[in-house]
């Protein structure tokens, strides 16, 4: 009886203790990406425009969508999809991944697993904020700044080496990558070099600042 009592009161405390991820390793590895782990997610709204660019037939004034235009990325919790945030409940906190990044073995500021643990504190700070008024009131407050920062997102080199050290299938990379597009898109706040190849990728077709033309009178020199 103590043992069927104990494990019955343990069932009933583990949805608000750290063991939550008891119950959802199981739906984070069944409903994990099984894309390649480089593979970027393709946003529409650019491949449309991409599109409407190379094409020269096209009228890039015939067809005006006036709907207004979506938010590129994410900079809060609330720009995340579901299987993201069921990722930040589902972490161990076991420290493989951070133990694997490459960039946390060099002394840079990121580690994947604070990344999830960071996404699972703001997440808990919107839902008491849920409670208390009934719907999300504006705190001042979101994950992009407040709780990850600048530095941490552009320390990422993007290789997934945390994702395929994790044991249920969490990549914390994907959630640096939509806070990352909200930087670049929504507020252009990349880092100068990044700005620098992307000016010359838009002006020049490469990422060196020399045109077209003078491209074969470099290669000769």
């Amino acid at each position: 009886w103590l043992h069927i009592i104990g494990v019955l009161c343990f069932l009933n405390y583990l949805y608000y203790s750290k063991h939550l991820h008891i119950l959802l390793a199981f739906p984070n590895t069944y409903y994990a990406s099984i894309q390649p782990l480089g593979a970027l997610k393709v946003n529409p709204t650019v491949t449309r425009e991409v599109k409407l660019m190379l094409d020269p037939t096209a009228d890039p004034f015939a067809a005006q969508d006036t709907s207004p235009p979506e938010k590129f990325g994410a900079s809060d919790v609330a720009d995340l999809t579901w299987v993201q945030l069921m990722s930040a409940y589902t972490c161990t906190e076991c420290g493989r991944c951070t133990d694997e990044c490459p960039a946390n073995l060099t002394g840079k500021k990121l580690s994947p697993r604070a990344i999830m643990m960071k996404t699972r504190d703001r997440l808990e700070e919107v839902g008491k904020n849920i409670d208390k008024h009934g719907k999300f009131e504006d705190d001042g407050k979101q994950l992009l700044g407040d709780y990850i920062t600048a530095e941490e997102l552009w320390a990422c080199t993007t290789c997934n080496a945390c994702a395929e050290a994790c044991p249920v299938s969490i990549s914390p990379v994907s959630i640096i990558m939509e806070l990352r597009q909200y930087s670049v898109m929504e507020q252009s706040a990349a880092p100068t070099e990044l700005n620098a190849m992307m000016t010359n990728i838009e002006n020049n077709g490469a990422p060196w600042a020399y045109s077209q033309a003078d491209r074969a009178q470099i290669v000769n020199i």
